[in-house]
């Protein structure tokens, strides 16, 4: 059995009675660890891993990475969406490093990496995550790279590369979260039914997981009854379904430090409270874009035409992969790998050319 934790995201007698059955949970910092690398472990790919430190050495970044020595490709750093974390990417770790350097790393305040306080105030919060990013870079010697980022991991992408625009290459924003505004049409925001109206309205004053952790030692099962679809996308790659399961739960029963800047920079019913799609033209226009939907997502993938057409002096690609949803890295891993692998590949080509063409007019 794990050792229990105190919970420090509710504020609770603690003197005992009923509440104190909510400070308990099953899940460690160790418990975390092993749920990784137990998810890992059917890689073909040689993971290296580590912290890098950051903030005079106050928080640590969890990193792995694999293939750093294939110097002639651009490497590819991958960025995890709310509530994920290094793990998630098992399914394309060893498609898209075979090729080259390949990244990622447990976004602060999520998975392994420190559970750092952030700011109250949604346009710093946010960024204090881009900081980080940035310092987790210089840490790791990165020069120039293709940056992806999924859901939550594409708008901090984004937000990055409005601020250190000279080491993208190229930006891959799949399924992004934090684009478009607020809907105003009544007609549309009542559609939403009641009851999720309702739940929303209840639960605004808590994390948007802060039932996992309520939970107690009920928290696990939680995972695997409102996301059995997981179980689905992993039962290929994982010996036993409840992995998968394990690491979502060990992830997101820590101390909610990250959510908790989600939450700040989200206004009701997940919207960005400072949209993305306001500021992505002035994105530098000399990094490509690529933005990928699943086909059953959740997210209007009508957004990424409008980006298109904000950013009409500058390439976008807008790719859809049919049959899938939110997750469309694990969804279609097989499609997403590739089309990734594709993009990267032009990335290189560009390279060449440019290297070519310095060659011809220095001779």
């Amino acid at each position: 059995m794990t050792r229990p934790v105190v919970s420090k995201c509710c504020s609770v007698n603690r003197g005992g009675g009923w509440f104190s059955w909510l400070r308990w949970r099953p899940t460690s910092t160790v418990s975390l660890a092993q749920a990784e690398q137990k998810l890992l472990k059917g890689l073909k790919s040689v993971l290296s891993s580590k912290y890098v430190w950051i903030a005079g050495n106050k928080k640590r970044i969890w990193t792995v990475w694999t293939n750093p020595n294939n110097t002639d490709k651009t490497p590819v750093v991958f960025v995890h969406g709310m509530g994920g974390g290094v793990g998630l990417w098992a399914l394309n770790i060893d498609g898209v490093a075979e090729q080259r350097p390949f990244y990622a790393f447990d976004l602060l305040g999520f998975g392994r990496s420190s559970r750092a306080e952030f700011s109250q105030d949604a346009v710093l919060a946010e960024k204090d995550f881009v900081e980080s990013i940035e310092d987790w870079r210089k840490e790791m010697g990165l020069e120039r790279f293709v940056l992806l980022g999924h859901s939550l991991g594409g708008y901090l992408a984004s937000s990055y590369s409005l601020r250190y625009p000279q080491y993208v290459k190229h930006l891959i924003l799949v399924d992004p979260w934090g684009f478009p505004e607020r809907v105003q049409d009544p007609e549309r925001l009542y559609r939403i039914p009641i009851w999720a109206r309702t739940v929303a309205a209840l639960l605004q004053p808590f994390n948007p997981l802060a039932v996992v952790r309520f939970a107690g030692p009920w928290g696990p099962g939680l995972v695997q009854r409102f996301r059995p679809d997981f179980k689905k996308k992993y039962s290929g790659f994982v010996e036993d379904d409840s992995i998968i399961f394990d690491y979502i739960y060990h992830c997101n029963a820590q101390y909610p430090s990250g959510e908790t800047a989600f939450k700040t920079m989200s206004i009701p019913f997940g919207w960005a409270r400072n949209p993305m799609i306001h500021r992505v033209k002035e994105i530098d226009r000399s990094i490509p874009m690529t933005i990928v939907y699943g086909s059953r997502s959740w997210v209007d993938n009508s957004t990424g035409n409008l980006v298109k057409f904000l950013r009409e002096d500058a390439h976008v690609d807008v790719q859809l992969i049919k049959g899938a949803g939110h997750h469309v890295y694990a969804d279609r891993a097989e499609a997403f790998n590739s089309l990734v692998n594709k993009v990267c590949d032009s990335v290189d080509e560009r390279n060449d050319r440019g290297e070519k063409n310095s060659d011809e007019t220095a001779s």
